[in-house]
Protein backbone atom coordinates (compact mmCIF):
# COMPACT_ATOMS: atom_id res chain seq x y z
CA UNK A 1 0.00 0.00 0.00
CA UNK A 2 3.01 2.60 1.20
CA UNK A 3 4.74 1.56 -2.74
CA UNK A 4 1.30 2.60 -4.47
CA UNK A 5 1.10 5.69 -2.19
CA UNK A 6 4.62 6.63 -3.66
CA UNK A 7 3.98 5.74 -6.81
CA UNK A 8 0.97 7.57 -6.94
CA UNK A 9 2.83 10.36 -5.64
CA UNK A 10 5.69 10.16 -8.02
CA UNK A 11 3.27 9.70 -11.23
CA UNK A 12 1.19 12.87 -9.77
CA UNK A 13 4.66 15.06 -9.11
CA UNK A 14 5.76 14.16 -12.81
CA UNK A 15 2.41 14.85 -14.18
CA UNK A 16 2.83 18.55 -12.35
CA UNK A 17 6.28 18.81 -13.55
CA UNK A 18 5.48 17.86 -17.51
CA UNK A 19 2.77 20.75 -16.90
CA UNK A 20 4.96 23.34 -15.40
CA UNK A 21 7.39 22.68 -18.35
CA UNK A 22 4.38 22.65 -20.89
CA UNK A 23 2.69 26.05 -19.07
CA UNK A 24 6.36 28.27 -19.62
CA UNK A 25 7.06 26.64 -22.64
CA UNK A 26 3.51 27.90 -24.30
CA UNK A 27 4.00 31.49 -22.65
CA UNK A 28 7.08 31.87 -25.02
CA UNK A 29 5.85 30.28 -27.91
CA UNK A 30 2.93 31.54 -28.43
CA UNK A 31 3.26 34.46 -30.65
CA UNK A 32 1.36 37.92 -30.01
CA UNK A 33 -1.04 37.65 -32.91
CA UNK A 34 -3.58 34.51 -33.90
CA UNK A 35 -3.07 35.04 -37.40
CA UNK A 36 0.53 33.33 -36.57
CA UNK A 37 -0.74 30.57 -34.22
CA UNK A 38 -0.18 27.06 -35.29
CA UNK A 39 0.25 23.99 -34.18
CA UNK A 40 3.75 24.00 -36.10
CA UNK A 41 4.70 27.23 -33.80
CA UNK A 42 4.71 24.62 -30.78
CA UNK A 43 7.32 22.01 -32.67
CA UNK A 44 10.12 25.13 -31.74
CA UNK A 45 13.32 25.34 -29.03
CA UNK A 46 13.02 29.03 -27.47
CA UNK A 47 16.41 30.84 -27.19
CA UNK A 48 14.60 32.44 -24.12
CA UNK A 49 14.32 29.42 -22.19
CA UNK A 50 18.08 28.29 -22.96
CA UNK A 51 18.93 31.49 -21.98
CA UNK A 52 16.97 31.43 -18.40
CA UNK A 53 18.37 27.83 -17.55
CA UNK A 54 22.12 28.88 -18.03
CA UNK A 55 21.41 31.99 -16.30
CA UNK A 56 20.37 30.26 -13.20
CA UNK A 57 23.04 27.89 -13.24
CA UNK A 58 25.72 29.77 -13.04
CA UNK A 59 24.06 32.21 -10.25
CA UNK A 60 25.00 31.66 -6.92
CA UNK A 61 22.66 30.08 -4.84
CA UNK A 62 21.12 33.09 -2.64
CA UNK A 63 20.74 34.84 -5.81
CA UNK A 64 19.33 32.62 -7.87
CA UNK A 65 16.90 31.80 -5.10
CA UNK A 66 15.62 35.75 -5.41
CA UNK A 67 15.62 35.42 -9.34
CA UNK A 68 13.17 32.36 -9.57
CA UNK A 69 9.98 34.57 -8.43
CA UNK A 70 10.91 37.65 -10.89
CA UNK A 71 11.62 35.54 -13.73
CA UNK A 72 8.29 33.98 -12.98
CA UNK A 73 6.41 37.11 -12.80
CA UNK A 74 8.36 38.63 -15.64
CA UNK A 75 6.82 35.92 -17.69
CA UNK A 76 3.53 35.96 -16.42
CA UNK A 77 3.48 39.44 -17.26
CA UNK A 78 4.91 38.41 -20.53
CA UNK A 79 2.08 35.99 -21.47
CA UNK A 80 -0.35 38.40 -20.64
CA UNK A 81 1.04 41.18 -22.63
CA UNK A 82 0.66 38.57 -25.30
CA UNK A 83 -2.48 38.11 -25.03
CA UNK A 84 -3.79 41.80 -24.73
CA UNK A 85 -2.08 41.69 -27.88
CA UNK A 86 -3.69 39.68 -29.50
CA UNK A 87 -6.88 40.98 -28.41
CA UNK A 88 -6.14 44.75 -29.61
CA UNK A 89 -5.19 43.17 -33.01
CA UNK A 90 -8.82 41.36 -32.84
CA UNK A 91 -10.27 44.04 -31.88
CA UNK A 92 -8.78 47.17 -32.55
CA UNK A 93 -6.36 46.11 -35.75
CA UNK A 94 -3.52 47.39 -33.72
CA UNK A 95 -1.08 45.83 -30.78
CA UNK A 96 -1.57 46.96 -27.51
CA UNK A 97 0.97 49.45 -26.14
CA UNK A 98 1.24 49.28 -21.99
CA UNK A 99 2.58 52.82 -22.03
CA UNK A 100 -0.41 54.77 -23.00
CA UNK A 101 -3.55 51.65 -23.53
CA UNK A 102 -4.40 51.38 -19.80
CA UNK A 103 -6.46 54.72 -20.43
CA UNK A 104 -9.01 52.31 -22.59
CA UNK A 105 -10.07 50.35 -19.61
CA UNK A 106 -12.60 52.97 -18.68
CA UNK A 107 -14.04 53.40 -22.42
CA UNK A 108 -14.20 49.41 -22.78
CA UNK A 109 -16.23 49.45 -19.39
CA UNK A 110 -18.40 51.52 -20.64
CA UNK A 111 -18.76 49.49 -23.85
CA UNK A 112 -19.88 46.22 -21.99
CA UNK A 113 -22.01 47.88 -19.76
CA UNK A 114 -24.02 49.48 -22.32
CA UNK A 115 -23.69 45.99 -24.20
CA UNK A 116 -24.22 43.35 -21.92
CA UNK A 117 -25.44 45.82 -18.79
CA UNK A 118 -23.80 47.09 -15.74
CA UNK A 119 -23.46 43.95 -13.60
CA UNK A 120 -21.86 41.37 -16.28
CA UNK A 121 -19.75 43.81 -17.36
CA UNK A 122 -18.28 43.55 -13.50
CA UNK A 123 -17.97 40.32 -14.03
CA UNK A 124 -15.94 40.05 -16.90
CA UNK A 125 -13.71 42.32 -15.54
CA UNK A 126 -13.57 40.50 -12.48
CA UNK A 127 -12.98 37.35 -14.39
CA UNK A 128 -10.22 39.22 -16.43
CA UNK A 129 -8.32 40.14 -13.27
CA UNK A 130 -8.89 36.69 -12.23
CA UNK A 131 -7.33 35.45 -14.90
CA UNK A 132 -4.80 37.16 -15.21
CA UNK A 133 -3.30 36.72 -11.63
CA UNK A 134 -4.03 33.40 -12.09
CA UNK A 135 -1.55 32.84 -15.38
CA UNK A 136 1.12 34.91 -13.03
CA UNK A 137 0.99 32.80 -10.11
CA UNK A 138 0.72 29.86 -12.21
CA UNK A 139 3.72 30.90 -14.29
CA UNK A 140 5.49 31.94 -11.30
CA UNK A 141 5.01 28.40 -9.44
CA UNK A 142 5.98 26.48 -12.53
CA UNK A 143 9.53 28.55 -13.02
CA UNK A 144 9.97 27.36 -8.90
CA UNK A 145 9.36 24.46 -9.97
CA UNK A 146 11.31 24.09 -13.17
CA UNK A 147 14.14 25.39 -11.30
CA UNK A 148 14.12 23.23 -8.01
CA UNK A 149 14.37 20.30 -10.29
CA UNK A 150 17.15 21.91 -12.70
CA UNK A 151 19.07 23.23 -9.52
CA UNK A 152 18.86 19.83 -8.05
CA UNK A 153 20.05 18.09 -11.19
CA UNK A 154 23.10 21.40 -11.46
CA UNK A 155 25.28 18.56 -13.75
CA UNK A 156 23.23 17.07 -15.93
CA UNK A 157 20.98 20.29 -16.60
CA UNK A 158 24.42 22.22 -17.58
CA UNK A 159 25.34 19.43 -20.26
CA UNK A 160 21.53 19.60 -21.14
CA UNK A 161 22.10 23.35 -21.66
CA UNK A 162 25.09 23.14 -23.86
CA UNK A 163 23.54 20.27 -25.97
CA UNK A 164 20.54 22.01 -26.86
CA UNK A 165 22.21 25.56 -27.04
CA UNK A 166 24.33 23.91 -29.97
CA UNK A 167 20.95 22.08 -31.24
CA UNK A 168 19.70 25.51 -31.32
CA UNK A 169 22.89 27.59 -33.10
CA UNK A 170 22.65 24.91 -35.85
CA UNK A 171 18.92 24.89 -36.72
CA UNK A 172 19.41 28.79 -36.74
CA UNK A 173 22.72 29.27 -38.73
CA UNK A 174 21.06 26.26 -41.59
CA UNK A 175 17.87 27.59 -40.96
CA UNK A 176 16.58 24.19 -39.72
CA UNK A 177 12.33 23.25 -40.51
CA UNK A 178 10.46 20.75 -39.30
CA UNK A 179 7.55 22.33 -40.95
CA UNK A 180 7.91 24.91 -44.25
CA UNK A 181 7.90 28.62 -42.62
CA UNK A 182 8.38 27.46 -39.27
CA UNK A 183 12.22 27.80 -37.87
CA UNK A 184 12.86 25.50 -35.01
CA UNK A 185 15.28 27.84 -33.22
CA UNK A 186 13.04 30.45 -31.80
CA UNK A 187 13.54 33.71 -30.63
CA UNK A 188 9.63 35.17 -30.73
CA UNK A 189 9.85 36.56 -27.56
CA UNK A 190 12.83 38.54 -27.88
CA UNK A 191 11.98 39.78 -31.21
CA UNK A 192 8.67 40.99 -29.80
CA UNK A 193 9.77 42.66 -27.08
CA UNK A 194 12.42 44.53 -29.39
CA UNK A 195 9.84 45.16 -31.86
CA UNK A 196 7.52 47.06 -29.17
CA UNK A 197 10.46 48.81 -27.91
CA UNK A 198 10.88 49.82 -31.19
CA UNK A 199 7.15 51.40 -31.68
CA UNK A 200 7.74 53.06 -28.13
CA UNK A 201 10.30 55.12 -29.31
CA UNK A 202 9.28 56.14 -32.67
CA UNK A 203 5.63 56.84 -30.62
CA UNK A 204 7.97 59.32 -28.71
CA UNK A 205 9.06 60.91 -31.49
CA UNK A 206 5.83 60.89 -33.06
CA UNK A 207 4.46 63.06 -30.16
CA UNK A 208 5.17 66.38 -31.70
CA UNK A 209 2.08 66.97 -33.73
CA UNK A 210 0.11 67.22 -30.49
CA UNK A 211 2.41 69.20 -28.72
CA UNK A 212 2.44 71.75 -32.13
CA UNK A 213 -1.20 72.20 -31.85
CA UNK A 214 -1.24 75.90 -31.95
CA UNK A 215 0.80 76.34 -34.29
CA UNK A 216 -1.82 76.90 -36.88
CA UNK A 217 -2.19 77.94 -40.37
CA UNK A 218 -5.86 79.20 -40.35
CA UNK A 219 -5.33 80.47 -36.31
CA UNK A 220 -4.96 84.21 -37.48
CA UNK A 221 -7.60 84.35 -40.07
CA UNK A 222 -10.17 87.41 -39.68
CA UNK A 223 -13.56 86.34 -38.46
CA UNK A 224 -14.79 87.58 -41.27
CA UNK A 225 -12.55 85.65 -43.78
CA UNK A 226 -13.67 82.46 -42.79
CA UNK A 227 -16.58 79.90 -44.12
CA UNK A 228 -18.14 82.73 -46.82
CA UNK A 229 -18.95 80.24 -48.82
CA UNK A 230 -21.40 78.50 -46.57
CA UNK A 231 -22.83 81.48 -44.77
CA UNK A 232 -26.86 81.27 -43.94
CA UNK A 233 -26.50 77.21 -44.68
CA UNK A 234 -27.04 74.69 -42.03
CA UNK A 235 -23.82 72.09 -42.12
CA UNK A 236 -24.18 69.06 -40.16
CA UNK A 237 -21.56 66.78 -39.71
CA UNK A 238 -22.57 63.34 -39.50
CA UNK A 239 -20.77 60.43 -38.15
CA UNK A 240 -21.34 57.21 -38.85
CA UNK A 241 -19.93 54.53 -36.19
CA UNK A 242 -18.06 51.90 -37.95
CA UNK A 243 -18.72 52.34 -41.52
CA UNK A 244 -15.75 51.81 -43.47
CA UNK A 245 -14.81 50.85 -46.82
CA UNK A 246 -15.28 47.35 -46.29
CA UNK A 247 -18.73 48.03 -45.95
CA UNK A 248 -19.28 49.25 -49.37
CA UNK A 249 -16.86 46.86 -51.42
CA UNK A 250 -16.70 43.74 -49.18
CA UNK A 251 -18.53 41.37 -51.32
CA UNK A 252 -20.21 40.09 -48.01
CA UNK A 253 -21.28 43.79 -47.62
CA UNK A 254 -21.52 45.38 -50.66
CA UNK A 255 -24.55 44.06 -52.47
CA UNK A 256 -27.26 45.46 -49.72
CA UNK A 257 -25.44 48.91 -48.47
CA UNK A 258 -25.09 49.40 -52.20
CA UNK A 259 -27.99 49.25 -52.77
CA UNK A 260 -29.24 51.25 -49.94
CA UNK A 261 -27.15 53.94 -51.34
CA UNK A 262 -28.43 53.71 -54.91
CA UNK A 263 -31.74 54.12 -53.96
CA UNK A 264 -31.04 56.70 -51.67
CA UNK A 265 -28.93 58.34 -54.59
CA UNK A 266 -31.92 58.23 -56.90
CA UNK A 267 -34.45 59.86 -54.18
CA UNK A 268 -31.97 62.70 -53.09
CA UNK A 269 -32.02 63.61 -56.73
CA UNK A 270 -35.40 63.67 -57.07
CA UNK A 271 -35.78 65.68 -54.55
CA UNK A 272 -32.90 68.15 -56.04
CA UNK A 273 -30.11 67.26 -53.65
CA UNK A 274 -26.44 66.30 -55.44
CA UNK A 275 -23.45 64.38 -53.62
CA UNK A 276 -20.36 64.16 -53.91
CA UNK A 277 -17.78 61.17 -52.45
CA UNK A 278 -14.98 60.11 -51.55
CA UNK A 279 -12.23 58.38 -48.80
CA UNK A 280 -10.48 59.76 -45.94
CA UNK A 281 -7.72 57.41 -43.95
CA UNK A 282 -8.83 57.21 -40.37
CA UNK A 283 -6.41 57.42 -37.27
CA UNK A 284 -8.55 54.42 -35.54
CA UNK A 285 -9.75 50.73 -36.19
CA UNK A 286 -12.07 49.00 -34.50
CA UNK A 287 -12.74 51.97 -31.96
CA UNK A 288 -11.66 55.11 -30.78
CA UNK A 289 -14.26 57.25 -32.82
CA UNK A 290 -13.61 60.12 -30.78
CA UNK A 291 -10.06 60.02 -32.21
CA UNK A 292 -11.59 60.20 -35.51
CA UNK A 293 -13.42 63.00 -34.86
CA UNK A 294 -11.04 65.07 -33.75
CA UNK A 295 -8.97 64.04 -35.83
CA UNK A 296 -11.05 65.49 -38.86
CA UNK A 297 -11.88 68.45 -36.94
CA UNK A 298 -8.56 69.98 -35.96
CA UNK A 299 -6.55 68.83 -39.07
CA UNK A 300 -3.92 66.99 -36.67
CA UNK A 301 -3.40 63.86 -36.65
CA UNK A 302 -4.55 61.77 -33.20
CA UNK A 303 -4.48 58.69 -33.33
CA UNK A 304 -3.66 58.31 -29.44
CA UNK A 305 -5.62 59.46 -26.08
CA UNK A 306 -2.49 61.91 -25.40
CA UNK A 307 -3.05 63.54 -28.27
CA UNK A 308 -6.59 63.78 -27.59
CA UNK A 309 -6.17 65.26 -24.47
CA UNK A 310 -3.73 67.77 -25.92
CA UNK A 311 -5.86 68.77 -28.49
CA UNK A 312 -8.77 69.46 -25.91
CA UNK A 313 -6.54 72.09 -24.41
CA UNK A 314 -4.58 74.00 -26.88
CA UNK A 315 -5.94 77.06 -29.29
CA UNK A 316 -6.27 74.84 -31.97
CA UNK A 317 -8.52 75.95 -35.06
CA UNK A 318 -11.29 73.39 -35.02
CA UNK A 319 -13.98 73.24 -37.89
CA UNK A 320 -16.16 73.82 -34.37
CA UNK A 321 -14.31 77.02 -33.56
CA UNK A 322 -14.12 77.87 -37.33
CA UNK A 323 -17.69 77.99 -37.28
CA UNK A 324 -18.51 79.88 -34.24
CA UNK A 325 -16.12 82.19 -34.91
CA UNK A 326 -18.03 83.13 -38.78
CA UNK A 327 -21.50 83.41 -36.78
CA UNK A 328 -22.76 79.72 -36.27
CA UNK A 329 -24.23 78.53 -33.61
CA UNK A 330 -22.45 75.40 -32.68
CA UNK A 331 -23.44 72.32 -31.35
CA UNK A 332 -22.56 68.27 -30.90
CA UNK A 333 -25.30 65.96 -30.78
CA UNK A 334 -23.71 62.74 -29.01
CA UNK A 335 -26.46 60.08 -28.06
CA UNK A 336 -23.37 58.17 -26.83
CA UNK A 337 -22.04 60.02 -24.09
CA UNK A 338 -23.56 59.32 -20.84
CA UNK A 339 -23.18 62.38 -18.98
CA UNK A 340 -21.03 66.00 -19.83
CA UNK A 341 -18.61 66.44 -21.82
CA UNK A 342 -16.33 68.96 -19.88
CA UNK A 343 -13.84 69.58 -22.82
CA UNK A 344 -16.68 70.33 -25.41
CA UNK A 345 -16.64 74.54 -24.54
CA UNK A 346 -12.52 74.10 -25.65
CA UNK A 347 -13.53 72.36 -28.16
CA UNK A 348 -15.26 75.54 -29.64
CA UNK A 349 -19.06 73.97 -28.63
CA UNK A 350 -21.69 76.32 -27.67
CA UNK A 351 -24.19 72.98 -26.59
CA UNK A 352 -23.36 69.21 -26.47
CA UNK A 353 -26.76 67.21 -25.90
CA UNK A 354 -25.85 64.18 -24.41
CA UNK A 355 -28.12 60.92 -23.35
CA UNK A 356 -29.62 62.55 -20.74
CA UNK A 357 -30.29 65.74 -22.65
CA UNK A 358 -32.35 63.75 -25.38
CA UNK A 359 -35.30 63.67 -23.76
CA UNK A 360 -35.78 59.60 -24.95
CA UNK A 361 -38.18 57.25 -23.70
CA UNK A 362 -37.77 54.53 -25.79
CA UNK A 363 -35.56 51.01 -24.74
CA UNK A 364 -31.83 51.03 -25.38
CA UNK A 365 -30.59 49.35 -28.42
CA UNK A 366 -27.59 47.73 -27.01
CA UNK A 367 -24.55 49.96 -26.48
CA UNK A 368 -26.55 53.10 -28.28
CA UNK A 369 -28.69 54.39 -26.02
CA UNK A 370 -31.10 55.30 -28.49
CA UNK A 371 -31.69 54.89 -32.69
CA UNK A 372 -30.55 57.18 -35.07
CA UNK A 373 -33.50 58.20 -36.47
CA UNK A 374 -34.64 59.91 -33.07
CA UNK A 375 -31.21 61.54 -32.43
CA UNK A 376 -31.91 63.17 -35.86
CA UNK A 377 -35.59 63.92 -35.17
CA UNK A 378 -34.37 65.51 -31.99
CA UNK A 379 -31.86 67.84 -33.55
CA UNK A 380 -34.52 68.86 -36.16
CA UNK A 381 -36.83 69.60 -33.08
CA UNK A 382 -34.20 71.60 -30.92
CA UNK A 383 -31.86 73.28 -33.57
CA UNK A 384 -33.54 73.42 -36.83
CA UNK A 385 -37.03 74.50 -36.44
CA UNK A 386 -36.87 78.18 -35.08
CA UNK A 387 -38.07 80.90 -37.19
CA UNK A 388 -35.28 83.37 -36.18
CA UNK A 389 -32.05 81.54 -35.21
CA UNK A 390 -28.87 81.54 -36.78
CA UNK A 391 -27.30 79.07 -38.73
CA UNK A 392 -26.26 76.25 -37.29
CA UNK A 393 -23.11 74.08 -37.31
CA UNK A 394 -23.66 70.44 -35.43
CA UNK A 395 -21.51 67.25 -35.48
CA UNK A 396 -23.79 64.19 -34.62
CA UNK A 397 -23.00 60.58 -34.13
CA UNK A 398 -24.93 58.23 -35.34
CA UNK A 399 -24.22 55.53 -32.85
CA UNK A 400 -27.06 52.54 -33.93
CA UNK A 401 -23.94 50.88 -36.41
CA UNK A 402 -22.13 50.76 -32.72
CA UNK A 403 -21.10 47.11 -32.33
CA UNK A 404 -22.51 44.91 -30.79
CA UNK A 405 -25.05 45.34 -33.59
CA UNK A 406 -28.19 43.80 -31.73
CA UNK A 407 -31.10 44.81 -31.84
CA UNK A 408 -30.87 46.94 -34.44
CA UNK A 409 -33.88 49.28 -34.80
CA UNK A 410 -36.48 49.58 -37.95
CA UNK A 411 -36.99 52.58 -39.93
CA UNK A 412 -40.45 53.96 -39.44
CA UNK A 413 -42.55 57.35 -40.03
CA UNK A 414 -41.17 60.23 -39.02
CA UNK A 415 -44.25 61.42 -37.77
CA UNK A 416 -44.45 58.60 -35.63
CA UNK A 417 -40.86 58.77 -33.65
CA UNK A 418 -42.29 60.93 -30.50
CA UNK A 419 -40.12 60.79 -27.84
CA UNK A 420 -39.16 57.13 -28.89
CA UNK A 421 -41.46 54.73 -27.17
CA UNK A 422 -42.72 53.30 -30.32
CA UNK A 423 -39.56 51.76 -30.60
CA UNK A 424 -40.37 49.95 -27.63
CA UNK A 425 -41.72 46.42 -29.65
CA UNK A 426 -38.93 46.90 -32.16
CA UNK A 427 -35.88 46.64 -29.71
CA UNK A 428 -38.04 43.23 -28.04
CA UNK A 429 -38.25 41.69 -31.28
CA UNK A 430 -34.67 40.92 -31.53
CA UNK A 431 -31.97 38.84 -29.42
CA UNK A 432 -31.16 40.49 -25.91
CA UNK A 433 -27.65 42.41 -25.86
CA UNK A 434 -25.90 39.92 -24.04
CA UNK A 435 -26.46 37.41 -26.62
CA UNK A 436 -22.88 38.93 -28.58
CA UNK A 437 -21.20 37.00 -25.69
CA UNK A 438 -22.96 33.52 -27.73
CA UNK A 439 -23.17 34.81 -31.20
CA UNK A 440 -21.84 33.06 -33.72
CA UNK A 441 -19.30 35.44 -36.50
CA UNK A 442 -21.62 35.06 -38.98
CA UNK A 443 -24.44 36.88 -36.98
CA UNK A 444 -22.32 38.82 -36.30
CA UNK A 445 -21.31 40.36 -39.69
CA UNK A 446 -24.82 39.90 -40.90
CA UNK A 447 -26.29 42.08 -38.29
CA UNK A 448 -22.86 44.71 -38.72
CA UNK A 449 -24.61 44.94 -42.36
CA UNK A 450 -27.90 45.69 -41.64
CA UNK A 451 -26.73 48.57 -38.66
CA UNK A 452 -24.83 50.37 -41.40
CA UNK A 453 -28.12 50.10 -43.62
CA UNK A 454 -30.22 51.27 -40.75
CA UNK A 455 -28.18 54.20 -40.62
CA UNK A 456 -27.32 55.29 -43.98
CA UNK A 457 -31.17 55.12 -44.72
CA UNK A 458 -31.58 57.02 -41.56
CA UNK A 459 -29.75 60.01 -42.64
CA UNK A 460 -30.66 59.60 -45.81
CA UNK A 461 -34.51 59.84 -45.03
CA UNK A 462 -33.76 62.56 -42.84
CA UNK A 463 -32.03 64.74 -45.56
CA UNK A 464 -35.08 63.74 -47.86
CA UNK A 465 -38.08 64.79 -45.06
CA UNK A 466 -36.15 68.13 -43.71
CA UNK A 467 -33.61 68.90 -46.07
CA UNK A 468 -33.70 72.46 -48.09
CA UNK A 469 -31.87 74.90 -49.79
CA UNK A 470 -29.97 76.00 -47.14
CA UNK A 471 -28.66 72.26 -45.42
CA UNK A 472 -25.48 71.01 -46.33
CA UNK A 473 -24.51 67.40 -44.65
CA UNK A 474 -21.34 66.12 -44.60
CA UNK A 475 -21.70 62.41 -43.39
CA UNK A 476 -18.37 59.55 -43.03
CA UNK A 477 -17.87 56.82 -41.21
CA UNK A 478 -15.55 57.22 -38.16
CA UNK A 479 -13.27 54.19 -38.62
CA UNK A 480 -13.13 50.71 -40.10
CA UNK A 481 -15.14 47.98 -37.71
CA UNK A 482 -12.90 45.04 -36.04
CA UNK A 483 -11.06 42.56 -37.61
CA UNK A 484 -13.98 39.75 -36.49
CA UNK A 485 -15.98 41.97 -39.40
CA UNK A 486 -13.48 43.15 -42.16
CA UNK A 487 -11.14 40.43 -41.41
CA UNK A 488 -6.79 41.51 -41.61
CA UNK A 489 -5.02 43.16 -43.38
CA UNK A 490 -8.06 46.04 -44.76
CA UNK A 491 -6.78 49.61 -45.29
CA UNK A 492 -8.17 52.40 -42.87
CA UNK A 493 -10.37 54.57 -45.07
CA UNK A 494 -13.60 55.28 -44.66
CA UNK A 495 -16.27 56.88 -46.97
CA UNK A 496 -17.44 60.42 -47.22
CA UNK A 497 -20.18 62.22 -49.05
CA UNK A 498 -21.21 65.80 -48.99
CA UNK A 499 -24.75 66.23 -49.67
CA UNK A 500 -26.29 69.76 -51.02
CA UNK A 501 -29.13 71.28 -52.93
CA UNK A 502 -27.83 74.44 -53.94
CA UNK A 503 -25.10 73.70 -56.32
CA UNK A 504 -22.95 76.27 -55.82
CA UNK A 505 -21.51 74.63 -52.27
CA UNK A 506 -20.28 71.67 -54.81
CA UNK A 507 -19.03 73.69 -57.75
CA UNK A 508 -16.52 75.04 -54.36
CA UNK A 509 -15.32 71.51 -54.19
CA UNK A 510 -14.86 70.53 -57.85
CA UNK A 511 -10.97 70.50 -57.88
CA UNK A 512 -11.19 68.11 -55.23
CA UNK A 513 -12.03 65.54 -58.09
CA UNK A 514 -14.51 63.33 -55.63
CA UNK A 515 -16.84 61.20 -57.36
CA UNK A 516 -20.97 61.83 -57.92
CA UNK A 517 -23.55 60.36 -55.66
CA UNK A 518 -23.25 58.61 -52.29
CA UNK A 519 -20.86 55.82 -53.10
CA UNK A 520 -17.85 56.47 -53.92
CA UNK A 521 -15.84 54.69 -56.74
CA UNK A 522 -13.02 52.64 -55.93
CA UNK A 523 -10.47 55.04 -57.93
CA UNK A 524 -12.14 57.62 -55.91
CA UNK A 525 -9.70 60.27 -54.58
CA UNK A 526 -7.55 58.99 -50.86
CA UNK A 527 -7.01 61.58 -48.24
CA UNK A 528 -5.69 61.00 -44.92
CA UNK A 529 -8.23 62.54 -42.33
CA UNK A 530 -6.49 65.20 -40.83
CA UNK A 531 -6.32 66.53 -44.67
CA UNK A 532 -9.45 67.80 -44.46
CA UNK A 533 -9.80 70.79 -42.46
CA UNK A 534 -7.61 72.79 -44.32
CA UNK A 535 -8.95 71.55 -47.54
CA UNK A 536 -12.19 72.23 -46.46
CA UNK A 537 -11.51 75.98 -45.42
CA UNK A 538 -9.91 76.51 -48.16
CA UNK A 539 -13.01 75.66 -50.52
CA UNK A 540 -15.52 77.93 -48.46
CA UNK A 541 -13.43 80.47 -47.19
CA UNK A 542 -9.89 82.49 -47.03
CA UNK A 543 -7.01 80.21 -47.81
CA UNK A 544 -4.41 79.96 -45.09
CA UNK A 545 -2.11 82.48 -43.59
CA UNK A 546 1.62 81.30 -43.85
CA UNK A 547 2.95 80.14 -40.30
CA UNK A 548 6.17 79.29 -38.36
CA UNK A 549 5.18 75.15 -38.42
CA UNK A 550 2.66 73.78 -41.01
CA UNK A 551 1.32 70.19 -39.64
Amino acid sequence: MRANRQTSRQLAAGLVTTLSCCLVLLALLVPSELSLLSAATLLRVPLEALLGLAFLLLLPEKARWLAIPLFGVALGLLAMRKLLNIGFLAVLARPFDPSVDWILLRSAMRFLAGAIGPFPAIGCLTTAVIFGTGVIVALTKSVHRLARLVTGHNLAASRAVVVLAAIWLGCAVFGTQIVPGVDVAAAGSVDYLRHRHALAVNRDVQEIPATSAEWDSFGNTPDDRLLTALRGKDVVFAFVESYGRSAIEDSEYATQIGAVLDAGNRRLRTAGFDSRSAFLTSPTAGGGSWLAHGTLLSGLWIEKQQHYDRLATSQRMTLTKAFRRAGWRTVGVMPGNPADWPESRSLGYDRVYNATDMAYRGPRFSWASMPDQYTLVRFERTERVAPERQPVMAEITLVSSHAPWDPIPRLINWEHVGDGSVFGDLAAADAPPEAILTRKPGRVRANYRASIEYSLSSLISYVETYGDDDLVVIYLGDHQPSPIVTGYGVSRDVPITIIARDATVLDRIESWGWRPGLKPNPDAPVWRMDAFRNRFLSAFGAQPEPTKHRH
